[in-house]
């Protein structure tokens, strides 16, 4: 009579340490680059609010020509843990690789795309004609080592497909310090301004790349997975991205149509919007440590045929989303007057800042459910309907956020129009975990 409500109790107590174990170290992984994107606006913004500006537009740019590949983690990570579900180490860890390959490729493609376009970018993207210049040259360098953060990406997702968040922890450490004491020692001591701060962020990169494949190819050697790049695993691996990619593009829109929106409501608009991306960026990949678990904790049941198991653990990390989502939100509130000077000393810019930092703020619990269920339904590989559901989110966020410098409100109703679109995203993807169509089990989707 006493042991039945214990079991319930016993397998909360299983996923939620299996859930810790996992998402405690990506916690670290995963705010590396909002962390460099940090570094570089409280380095920038001392030079004064132009510079902060260009910089905005710039890493907007950048973080859009990496973020729409980001599915070199995501799906490698589903892919992955489903081969351990199965016991499958070996093809596991080939399928890795030519992620890597994949990376490496399309890396190159897009350093051959942005250079020679940077200016018309900057220009097509709002930049005012006092921020264009610093906008145009940290583009440019920033561009060398997108090779590199797209190795970054796929390697961590065979390391998150094998259940290894730790090592993705030190090597964005190591990378945290890198950037900030390059940057600093770029931007102020040699002189360099805001080249010396995309510099300095590509060097980082470069090196995080580099301690990557030393510990993925150590693992490949390990269960004899080949590392010779193939042609038919690599066109694998980007048609099994191909959904991923369109609901990535369809995210990057939303942040693309925002800055531009803050971009055409002046210099200190853009500027403050650019604190407040970086801030609700932090925030939502310390959101998606969780998501990161699910990916990996979901994919592995999924290919043991556990599907009990995997509803159970989405259960779980849904309440444990509600729950840090409310306390970002009190951490933001409580931490505002502390925030604000660590980016820039110019009123004007926290005046802007200080009211859009509240609604997003209000918003973090809605994001907690929001980026946990985007996990678990890229842990079981549920890619088609992410894609569509991000594009009905797209569909209902653009017409708003596009109506702001008519209407009015500044950066606050763009905010507002921000937190419109977390919340329909929140509703499609419910309703898409309520089915349990997702729940597919099986080595492969």
């Amino acid at each position: 009579m006493t042991e039945a409500p214990a079991a319930p109790k016993a397998r909360r107590q299983r996923h939620d340490r299996e859930i810790i174990a996992l998402a405690v170290p990506a916690f670290g992984a995963l705010v590396a680059e909002p962390l460099f994107v940090m570094v570089d606006s409280a380095v920038v913004g001392h030079l004064g609010t132009p510079q902060l500006a260009g910089l905005a537009v710039a890493s907007a740019l950048l973080m859009t020509a990496v973020s729409i590949f980001v599915f070199l983690a995501y799906a490698t990570t589903a892919a992955v843990a489903r081969r351990v579900g199965a016991g499958d180490l070996a093809a596991a860890i080939r399928q890795g690789m030519d992620g890597i390959w994949l990376a490496l490729l399309l890396g190159i493609a897009v350093i051959a795309a942005t250079l020679p376009t940077a200016p018309w970018l900057v220009q097509i993207f709002g930049a005012s004609d006092t921020a264009a210049p610093y906008a145009t040259t940290y583009l440019r360098i920033s561009s060398l080592g997108i090779p590199a953060m797209l190795i970054v990406l796929a390697a961590t997702g065979v390391l998150r497909g094998l259940q290894d968040t730790r090592t993705p922890l030190y090597v964005a450490i190591g990378g945290f310090a890198a950037n900030a004491a390059l940057n600093a020692g770029l931007v102020y001591g040699a002189g360099l301004g805001i080249a010396g701060s995309a510099w300095g962020t590509v060097i980082a990169q470069c090196a995080m790349a580099g301690a990557y494949l030393v510990v993925v190819v150590r693992g490949a050697r390990r269960h004899g997975a080949s590392l010779r790049p193939d042609s038919a695993g690599i066109r694998a691996s980007a048609r099994a991205g191909v959904p991923l990619l369109i609901r990535t593009l369809s995210l990057r829109a939303v942040l693309m149509i925002a800055t531009a929106v803050a971009a055409r409501l002046g210099d200190t608009e853009i500027a403050a919007h650019q604190i407040v991306l970086s801030l609700w960026s932090l925030m939502a990949f310390a959101l998606d440590a969780i998501a990161i678990a699910g990916q990996a904790i979901i994919g592995r049941y999924l290919g043991a045929d556990d599907a009990e198991g995997a509803r159970q653990a989405c259960r779980r990390m849904v309440q444990w989303g509600v729950v840090s989502g409310v306390v970002l939100g009190i951490l933001v509130v409580a931490s505002r007057p502390l925030l604000l000077p660590v980016f820039t000393s110019d009123h004007a810019v926290h005046s802007t800042l200080l009211p859009a930092l509240l609604v997003v703020a209000v918003s973090q619990p809605i994001a907690g459910v929001v980026f946990v269920l985007d996990g678990v339904l890229m842990g079981a590989g549920d890619g088609s309907y992410l894609a569509g559901a991000m594009l009905v989110t797209l569909a209902a966020f653009a017409p708003v956020a596009l109506l702001i410098p008519t209407v009015g409100g500044g950066l606050t109703a763009l905010w507002w129009a921000m937190t419109l679109m977390m919340t329909v995203r929140m509703l499609t993807l419910w309703l898409r975990m309520r089915s349990g169509r997702w729940l597919v089990t099986g080595a492969t989707r």
